[in-house]
């Protein structure tokens, strides 16, 4: 997912700039016109996920526009709108006249730029919600993570109702934890402004800038040797198409029943696999050798820790930024694999892709990164 900020193009934006006041904010419900009722936003829709939302969208009917700081594909059928997330104006004219804004911009979480997640996390959200409301939108679906309950220790099967984490295992997840509350918060049925948010864990898929380039990278490196801990810990990967119809379903089912609002869902493929089962079946289906050896957990863990401190301590001389690091080995040897009941029953989810479809249609896609023997 890109993150929707920067400064905009101005002669490449989509639309006009407001010269007039921003309207008052809506304080009873009103009718939603059969047209407007199809019509949304996707809020970061260059993306990798915003553009399988808007493939998604487009194939049910709807009529989609894209608010991004980039134009990532040519579409017709699309009106772009390009600037800054932070800025209102710029993200006005993209929310006008629509009843549901999907929200799926995001910094990628390797970037490791505190300012940048918390700039866009957090404000841009901030900046949405208020746009939204004062362009009469009456739905907002956040696209969270179910990492905001995850403190890189066990959770089997986690719900919901888990408490947010105290100690976020890292701070892209601490901002997405602020959004989300954020974003929960607003939720106002009274108003007719309706918010949820859709936890996926592990989105992966045709055109994915970020898991299966990285990992084929490492591998042509021989960084894939070895797997950490006994590789029995169960996770959540999630096609991306079934992250999508999860947003889909929430939106829906939103205009049917407000009680929905304010609530997350956990989104996934409901087939935990085993992390390493999982990379191995990729590198493999590229013709990369698996991981054939064993490190224990808890002296990755620990040598993890180590050498974050003596980055700590060298930092003032030189700047290094370790791929190895404790919440890495956290997220590849921890069991952590979330319930998808409460979606199940509020919104009649359920995958539309098996795991073993998804992995196949993934690893084809990525036939240019394919290892000639």
């Amino acid at each position: 997912m890109e993150p929707a900020v920067g400064e905009p193009k101005k002669d490449q934006v989509t639309g006009t700039r407001l010269t007039e006041d921003f309207p008052k904010v809506s304080t009873g419900t009103k009718k939603v016109s059969p047209n407007q009722a199809k019509k949304c936003t996707v809020i970061g829709g260059s993306g990798f996920l915003g553009q399988h939302m808007v493939e998604q969208l487009l194939a049910r009917g709807y009529t989609v526009n894209v608010f991004d700081m980039r134009q990532g594909f040519d579409n017709p059928q699309v009106q772009f709108f390009l600037g800054d997330l932070c800025n209102q104006q710029d993200l006005y004219p993209a929310l006008k006249g629509v009843s549901t804004v999907f929200h799926c911009a995001s910094p990628p979480p390797s970037s490791n730029n505190k300012e940048l997640f918390y700039r866009v996390n957090y404000i841009g959200t901030r900046n949405v919600i208020e746009t939204c409301k004062k362009a009469g939108v009456q739905k907002l679906i956040l696209t969270s993570s179910a990492s905001v309950i995850f403190e890189g220790v066990d959770i089997k099967n986690g719900t919901e109702d888990f408490p947010y984490a105290m100690k976020p295992i890292d701070y892209y997840t601490e901002t997405k934890i602020l959004q989300e509350r954020e974003v929960l918060g607003a939720n106002d049925p009274e108003r007719n402004f309706l918010t949820t948010a859709i936890r996926p864990h592990g989105i992966f898929g045709p055109r994915d800038p970020q898991l299966v380039p990285i990992l084929i990278e490492a591998a042509r490196k021989g960084k894939m040797k070895f797997m950490i801990g006994n590789g029995e810990n169960l996770v959540d990967f999630t096609f991306v198409e079934n992250v999508v119809h999860g947003h889909i379903l929430a939106a829906e089912h939103l205009s049917q029943d407000t009680a929905l609002g304010g609530k997350a869902f956990h989104i996934t493929n409901d087939e935990p696999i085993p992390f390493w089962t999982f990379l191995s079946r990729i590198l493999i289906g590229l013709n990369y050798e698996a991981p054939k050896y064993h490190i224990p957990y808890w002296v990755a863990y620990y040598l993890a820790l180590l050498l974050s401190l003596l980055v700590m301590v060298i930092s003032p001389v030189i700047q290094l930024q370790p791929t190895f690091t404790p919440m890495r080995v956290a997220l590849a040897g921890t069991f952590h694999y979330y319930s998808c009941e409460r979606a199940k029953k509020a919104l009649g989810y359920q995958p539309l892709v098996t795991m073993d479809d998804a992995v196949e249609r993934t690893v084809q896609s990525f036939h240019h990164l394919r290892r000639v023997k």
